[in-house]
């Protein structure tokens, strides 16, 4: 690296989705649609799982807190390219981007592992209901969820770190929508192989042991249901789980193909689509999917629906 060509940039261009201005207008339209599905229908998701006394389970503490990740990592990215979809300036600077990034990483991290914890809770609550309120007590659910975030902030402030205080004397065009690891790598003139191990290891180490926690808990979760004589008592039981099953198949999946690719399969343009998937489509999913089979939520949605 060249140390005297290294520039001290105050700001950054992103380049955005497309540069057609009419396919600009309609994609404005439907990510306005699905921004404010996603606002309304979490922090509904959060006002209910609060104001009702039935959802005081772990369960649904842990979801109001997915539904909040979701709705604080989108809020992150979701407004900034709203409004540079019709906006002539693109322009973000250097202090906002690095906000961005490190709000994004500290809820991405936050639903990943949210989303072993829960399962670590159907498995808690199937396979011992007797005990289940001893096992996940208040104080051991505020425990998971303090070790969730603290988590989250580590890593956030070390990929953070890491990349801007990288030096950068190429352009400030980042072709993105937002400010991700891999578009703003692409712009240093610095070394980015500890950047691209740390990435590897730590969020790969963070994948493995969330995916490995699903995974598991549901091999006790399937034998414990296996043992239930009743055929109804088999459904209901598994029924609690379809629901958690298919967000953790989405976002992981999601998640698994952007970031663990062979690098020669990397495309920036092709990153965008699966970036827009689980920035936007993904937290507004996820409410929807824990609340169209759910009976709880319905009748509690019902209760306070009354009380208005």
């Amino acid at each position: 690296m060249d140390t005297g060509n290294c520039s001290s940039l105050t700001e950054f261009l992103l380049l955005g989705i497309t540069d057609d201005p009419d396919m600009k207008v309609v994609l404005f339209i439907v990510f306005l649609g699905v921004y404010f599905t996603t606002l309304l229908t979490n922090i509904g998701m959060i006002f209910l799982i609060r104001v009702d006394p039935q959802l005081q389970t772990p369960m649904y503490i842990f979801l109001s807190h997915l539904s909040f990740s979701d709705l604080c990592y989108s809020s992150a990215i979701g407004p900034k390219m709203l409004v540079d979809l019709l906006a002539r300036s693109k322009y973000i600077p250097f202090l906002g981007c690095v906000l961005q990034f490190f709000t994004f990483c500290i809820f991405i991290d936050a639903e990943c592992m949210l989303l072993a914890v829960m399962a670590y809770d159907r498995y808690k609550a199937i396979s011992n209901p007797l005990l289940y309120t001893v096992d996940m007590s208040s104080m051991v659910c505020y425990r998971l969820l303090a070790g969730v975030y603290t988590v989250a902030l580590a890593d956030a402030l070390t990929h953070t770190t890491l990349t801007f205080h990288l030096c950068f004397c190429k352009s400030n065009e980042i072709n993105h929508f937002f400010c991700d690891i891999p578009p703003v790598l692409v712009l240093s003139c610095s070394d980015t192989q500890v950047n691209e191990l740390v990435i590897f290891t730590v969020f790969g180490f963070i994948e493995f042991c969330t995916i490995s926690g699903v995974l598991v808990s549901y091999c006790y979760i399937i034998s414990s249901v296996l043992k239930i004589r009743s055929v109804d008592g088999r459904f209901k039981a598994f029924s609690t789980c379809t629901s958690h099953l298919s967000a953790v198949a989405i976002f992981q999946g999601t998640m698994l193909f952007m970031y663990f690719r062979p690098t020669s399969a990397y495309s920036l343009d092709q990153d965008k689509v699966t970036s827009l998937f689980y920035t936007l489509v993904i937290p507004m999913m996820n409410p929807l999917i824990y609340t169209l089979r759910n009976k709880d939520v319905k009748e509690a949605f019902q209760r306070v629906k009354n009380k208005i």
